[in-house]
């Protein structure tokens, strides 16, 4: 089960991550989302549990709960969707010069 996880504080690791979701079950992944530029942390992780009901019952007790001085919302990750893939070749598609090419 993949389980989202927001309002983490800036601090908080992958390693932090693992250990709150450990007493409710066996993780596989444990990942807090860092910018790509700066390498810091957006708030908000992903960890993902072998059982689905020790999942359901980490999300139920954690949801709401404190955590390093944040409220946390925990809820079962949705599957991501694709978006198309912006290509970025100057201004000779669009804008204002694109007839002059």
């Amino acid at each position: 089960m993949n389980i989202f996880i927001a309002g983490l504080s800036f601090k908080v690791n992958d390693t932090d991550l693992a250990s709150l979701f450990e007493e409710y079950g066996t993780i596989t992944s444990a990942k807090v989302i860092t910018d790509r530029q700066t390498g810091k942390s957006k708030g908000y992780g992903f960890v993902e549990m072998e059982d689905k009901s020790a999942g359901g019952k980490a999300i139920a007790e954690l949801n709401g709960a404190e955590y390093d001085g944040r409220t946390i919302s925990v809820s079962e990750a949705r599957p991501r969707e694709e978006r198309p893939r912006r290509e970025f070749n100057g201004n000779r598609d669009r804008g204002y010069n694109r007839n002059r090419y």
